[in-house]
């Protein structure tokens, strides 16, 4: 790592964040991952960052947020995938080895993975 050495540098630090951070959100795709004590305890951090490694390997702007406990500690690590305008799908049971094929067919091509999905909530209409 190395030193800052003024404090333009560390503005120019800060604004590549925020920038960076404001193109993320204003994709209108967001990933969420239960990080509560459960869903770590199943896997939920190597999900998270399996996640984020096929969407940097696919160059996919997303959002990727974390919460804590969805109340559906069974089925852990629990994934959600809400894109703009679409009903936003719970994926259940995830491993670090399902994650390139739902980014595969849920980002990619649209298709919801019908034998993973636990719920779907509809889109809000603004």
């Amino acid at each position: 790592m190395t030193k800052l050495k003024s404090v333009e540098e560390l503005k120019k630090i800060r604004d590549e964040a925020r920038k960076d951070l404001m193109s993320r959100v204003q994709t209108g795709t967001r990933i969420i991952i239960g990080m509560g004590t459960c869903g770590i305890a199943a896997g939920a951090r190597e999900v998270m960052q399996a996640v984020l490694k096929e969407l940097d390997n696919r160059k996919i702007e997303a959002h990727v947020e974390t919460v804590g406990c969805v109340g559906m500690c069974a089925k852990e690590p629990l994934v959600d995938v809400e894109q703009a305008g679409k009903s936003r799908v719970r994926y259940g049971n995830i491993t670090q080895e399902k994650v390139p094929r739902l980014i595969e067919e849920h980002l990619i091509r649209g298709q919801v993975i019908q034998e993973w999905a636990v719920s779907r909530m509809e889109a809000q209409k603004t």
